[in-house]
């Protein structure tokens, strides 16, 4: 039998491999499926912060702890989604023009930049029993349900670790990645399902990335112009925008109560 992990970085695979590590289960290796913004440039798909703690402070631990860990990206990137060409369609208009913005709750990059690249990795392993560990908590019935009847295995179902509990789990062994210090979850930085103050994030901390998305938004061959929910990158922006103001004023509110308490 070979034991997986598949890693996102997150805060629930992550604690599999915590309970793994402690519970000294069978020898197992980690699998990390790196979605690409752009493969030529060496873009990810992930926030620089992220990737940067995963090869510098995850990473090394698992090592330690005697995990290997590959990190594996697919043939494809979030571009060439963007410049497909539609050929096939009842919409004539439609084609011979580029696909564009990706559609939210479609989410065509988790499964061909994400999924896919996992299944085809294991396919090397067709010969061999496989059991994967996935990160799914026991407050997540319906995902677990899921699982029953295949090859995967949750480490926090297995030992009745919550959400909550993998959070806390990570925190105490230093491995919480920083995107949890504004956001919930991970995901790709271009995901239209990202909430606001995580594209704030982006926008604030990371102008360049958020310059690649103006730039794609300059092209008029497209046939999806809308970037988040049907709303424009334009509008995006602005209502992005009024969050970054939002949370300015509110530290600076913050400030000055501390200051009045210390007078």
């Amino acid at each position: 039998m070979l034991y997986f992990h598949s890693w996102s970085g997150g805060k629930d695979s992550t604690a599999g491999i915590i309970l793994d590590h402690l519970h000294n289960l069978p020898p197992s290796r980690i699998v990390m499926s790196e979605v690409m913004f752009d493969l030529k440039r060496g873009i990810s798909g992930e926030l620089p912060e992220h990737m940067e703690w995963v090869h510098n402070v995850a990473i090394p631990l698992f090592k330690s702890w005697g995990y290997e860990t590959e990190i594996i990206r697919g043939s494809k990137d979030y571009l060439s989604l963007f410049y497909h060409v539609i050929e096939e369609t009842d919409i004539p208009e439609r084609k011979g023009k580029y696909a564009g913005w990706l559609l939210g709750g479609r989410c065509a990059a988790n499964r061909t930049l994400k999924t896919r690249p996992i299944g085809d990795y294991y396919k090397q392993f067709e010969d061999s029993e496989i059991t994967q560990y996935v990160g799914i908590a026991i407050d997540e019935p319906e995902r677990l349900a899921k699982l029953e009847g295949t090859n995967k295995v949750s480490l926090l179902q297995r030992y009745g670790y919550t959400e909550q509990m993998a959070h806390d789990l990570c925190k105490e062994y230093n491995l919480l990645s920083p995107i949890y210090e504004f956001s919930k979850r991970g995901g790709c930085w271009f995901c239209p399902n990202q909430k606001w103050a995580e594209f704030a994030h982006t926008r604030q901390y990371h102008p360049e990335l958020w310059a690649e998305l103006e730039k794609l938004n300059q092209e008029q061959n497209v046939v999806s112009r809308g970037f988040k929910w049907g709303k424009t990158l334009e509008e995006v922006t602005a209502r992005v925008d009024q969050e970054i103001a939002n949370q300015e004023a509110a530290a600076m509110q913050l400030s000055l109560f501390d200051f009045m308490e210390d007078l």
